[in-house]
């Protein structure tokens, strides 16, 4: 199951039915979880920590050092969840003083060309097209998308089931279940297709549209906004997630409806 031609270090750990392919590089303090496939070409660096079942094609570096200026060789990892799909060219680059690891979850897919920065965590069952730009310190939640040939500046937070558009400059945070689109990045709705196809109710998405109208339709500001929501909305998961996600923003939330 693997090749002959492939260069693997004799302290990384490769474990059961891993298959790998012919001129990939395995470094030391390399982790390979079982059944993973991982094409020619790939090359990964020390500290990478892949799980189980995940497929990496040909062309991808895993856990190369970061390209920032504060990293001055501190040990960090990148970690990569299981029954993840990496495609061709992906670029993942390990932590730095920060948080010393990238994170990146289980069944996630990440298309060709994408790059995630150094200190990023990604979420489980996330999706991230191709050609994607994650810049370093980047919180991505479980089950968001992000459209091909985005941008997503550092230290942004992308919230849970939400979807934004291809092509986009990810400047604000994006709150959970939202679409956004437009330039500059707007509140473009909820995800109401998203979150039908992951068992949301009929009841639970309205709720969550009631509130994203108080906080993008009415024209209040946030604070006035999440006043009224927690006054005149019951209290449930997804609004609590919502408020929470709003409050806790260090960047700021993206633009509200713009007609």
């Amino acid at each position: 199951m693997i090749s002959p031609l492939a260069y693997i270090h004799d302290k990384a750990k490769i474990a059961n039915n891993v298959h790998i392919e012919p001129f990939t590089m395995i470094h030391d303090n390399v982790e390979i979880g079982e059944g993973t496939w991982i094409g020619s070409n790939v090359t990964i660096f020390p500290g990478a920590k892949i799980g189980k079942n995940s497929k990496i094609f040909p062309g991808a570096v895993i856990a190369a050092i970061p390209q920032d200026l504060k990293f001055h060789g501190e040990e960090s990892t990148v970690e990569i969840g299981d029954n993840t799909t990496i495609r061709e060219c992906v670029t993942i680059s390990r932590g730095t003083v920060d948080k010393r690891t990238t994170k990146v979850g289980n069944n996630c897919l990440l298309m060709a060309y994408v790059h995630i920065a150094h200190d990023c965590i990604v979420g489980n069952n996330v999706i991230i097209a191709n050609s994607v730009q994650v810049a370093g310190h980047v919180s991505i939640d479980d089950w968001a998308i992000i459209g091909g040939s985005s941008a997503v500046h550092q230290f942004v937070k992308i919230g849970m089931h939400s979807m934004i558009s291809g092509g986009s400059l990810v400047r604000k945070d994006v709150p959970p279940f939202t679409k956004a689109a437009r330039e500059p990045l707007s509140y473009a709705g909820v995800n109401s297709l998203g979150l039908r196809r992951r068992g949301y109710s009929s009841e639970v998405i309205s709720q969550i549209q009631e509130v994203y109208r108080y906080l993008f339709l009415n024209s209040l500001n946030n604070t006035r906004a999440l006043e009224e929501i927690e006054i005149n909305l019951p209290a449930t998961k997804e609004r609590d997630e919502i408020v929470n996600f709003i409050r806790s923003s260090e960047r700021g939330v993206m633009k509200g409806y713009i007609s």
